[in-house]
């Protein structure tokens, strides 16, 4: 599985539409989309799944005119294998929670795939480019996945398929307002072989705290680097709890994007990941539209790599 940071042919993305659980909001949304594909395709070219007669057109970017149920394209777009076959894993609505009958058409539509026998989201995996995968107990193990193969059973699958040598499971995954079982993607990402980062919370009064201080004492264990990244402050809609974190970045070609919530914290993390990232330019993007339904920059789009 290769690692973000590697040259990448483009970024692919699913535009929002009044089908979808956007459309209470759809033109807040679309504004979103409009400016993160106007910064991606910058940078690199962008593959654009859209609804039959969309009339936008942006520099760079190719479109395909495709049916979906939603946007969360890193849940079902393929995942590229450092030998460069484009992997389509079986996406059945994070678990039976949603519809997903369009989206786990859209491989075979856009790249002419077949479909493996074995439920993966793309969020819920994360690489380090060398044969590491990070991945979490709480969603990969979900009864609703695939109830029929142990923990080795996945395990052995996934290093077979991913061409990896070794998978580190997290077991405390735990965030209020998370749909998608414990995304790794919302949690830990590297940001190079050795080194990765955590979301951890300070305040001890905050319902957050106790299962991320767990979180935090396990990843202290990995064989890695380890830095901490300070959450945004509690955001809620409609008096539910929002899983908004800053972990939910996307590395393009020269570029790192940021989810940015109107937060004092945000600031301080972008300077962050200007630190992590001294060769690329580090854009935020306000993501408090995106996190409404329980996702942001990361969770929006699938990097497709040249191998």
């Amino acid at each position: 599985m290769i690692a973000q940071w590697r040259e990448q042919k483009a970024l692919l993305l699913t535009y929002p539409h009044p089908n979808s659980d956007w459309k209470e909001y759809l033109s807040e949304v679309e504004h979103f989309y409009d400016e993160l594909i106007k910064t991606v395709s910058k940078y690199q070219q962008v593959l654009l799944i859209v609804p039959k007669g969309f009339r936008k057109r942006f520099n760079n970017t190719t479109l395909f005119e495709i049916d979906t149920n939603d946007t969360w394209v890193r849940d079902y777009g393929v995942i590229t294998s450092s030998s460069g076959k484009l992997l389509d894993f079986g996406f059945n609505g994070w678990g039976l929670k949603h519809k997903a009958n369009l989206d786990n058409l859209v491989n075979r539509k856009l790249f002419n795939t077949k479909k493996l026998g074995f439920i993966l989201e793309g969020g819920s995996i994360e690489s380090n480019g060398e044969g590491v995968v990070l991945t979490t107990s709480s969603c990969l193990l979900e009864e609703n996945r695939n109830p029929h193969l142990s923990k080795k059973e996945i395990e052995n699958f996934l290093k077979a398929t991913l061409e990896v040598k070794k998978i580190f499971w997290i077991e405390n995954s735990v965030l209020e307002g998370d749909d998608t079982d414990g995304h790794i993607d919302l949690f830990i990402r590297f940001v190079s072989a050795k080194r990765l980062i955590y979301i951890f919370c300070e305040d001890r009064n905050d319902p957050r705290y106790p299962f991320l201080k767990k979180m935090e004492e396990e990843v202290k264990r990995l064989p890695f680097e380890t830095i901490p990244l300070p959450l945004p402050k509690r955001i809620t809609f409609q008096d539910e709890p929002l899983p908004a974190t800053y972990a939910n970045f996307v590395i393009v070609n020269g570029a790192v994007i940021v989810p940015l919530y109107d937060d004092p914290n945000d600031e301080v993390v972008l300077k962050l990941f200007r630190e992590l990232f001294p060769s690329r330019e580090v854009i935020g993007l306000d993501s408090r539209i995106l996190i409404r339904q329980g996702g942001a920059i990361h969770c929006s789009c699938m990097n497709i790599f040249k191998v």
